[in-house]
């Protein structure tokens, strides 16, 4: 069985843990820098869970929350786009808050669509009769204010790690993948997403638990 499959089972078997607990709705937060594979475990969780038939899950990805970049550019940040000032951290938190409540009985979150690099509304539906939501991000964990006010919200909370020269890698191949030339990926890595990778990752809280992805291939964030 590869990490990423390994991880993934230990995800989907701890969020089935915390739900048959607490006899409630549950959040789980995958949290790590772009590139990371939180992404790919997240999803591949959720897969489990359903295939599994014992809980219902949903994923809840924070990017739906980026700001446009119409505000992005207003505020000279268009080309920083993915740092965490460049997400609406309100707006997550309640959104959060509500999914935990599970008063509504079905809730339209925000998709972001990387293809053409906007976040669209009501992109995903989740219904009251989901059981688990597991929620990937960047920052879910970061302590700077006001994000420090996400972590108490969720009912468990992983970080996966990642070599920084591996991260690297899979930042390049990200970005080729997308069909940018070496000069473009190179800025963008160097001057964006690495910093913004690095930053996560030693702004992060302490989570419950550390998940070391170590398989050497493009995935997808």
């Amino acid at each position: 069985m590869s990490s990423i499959e390994s991880n993934a089972h230990q995800i989907a078997d701890i969020a089935l843990e915390r739900f048959i607990g607490a006899n409630r709705r549950v959040l789980i937060a995958v949290a790590g820098a772009p590139g990371s594979g939180k992404s790919t475990l997240a999803e591949r969780a959720v897969d489990l869970l359903n295939e599994g038939g014992a809980a219902s899950a949903a994923l809840f990805p924070m990017d739906g929350y980026h700001y446009d970049d119409v505000v992005l550019e207003a505020a000279g940040r268009r080309a920083f786009k993915g740092a965490i000032d460049t997400f609406d951290a309100h707006g997550l938190r309640h959104m959060l808050s509500r999914l935990k409540a599970n008063t509504d009985d079905v809730v339209a979150i925000p998709v972001f669509d990387r293809a053409i690099e906007i976040a669209r509304a009501g992109g995903r539906l989740i219904p009251r009769s989901v059981d688990i939501i597991v929620c990937e991000g960047n920052y879910l964990l970061a302590q700077q204010a006001p994000w420090d006010l996400l972590k108490p919200i969720f009912d468990f909370s992983i970080f996966v790690d990642v070599d920084e020269n591996e991260l690297r890698r899979r930042l390049q191949q990200r970005w080729r993948s997308f069909g940018l030339d070496e000069a473009e990926i190179a800025r963008k890595v160097e001057e964006n997403d690495l910093p913004n990778g690095l930053a996560i990752i030693a702004g992060s809280a302490e989570p419950d638990l550390r998940l070391k992805n170590s398989e050497s291939h493009t995935l997808a964030s």
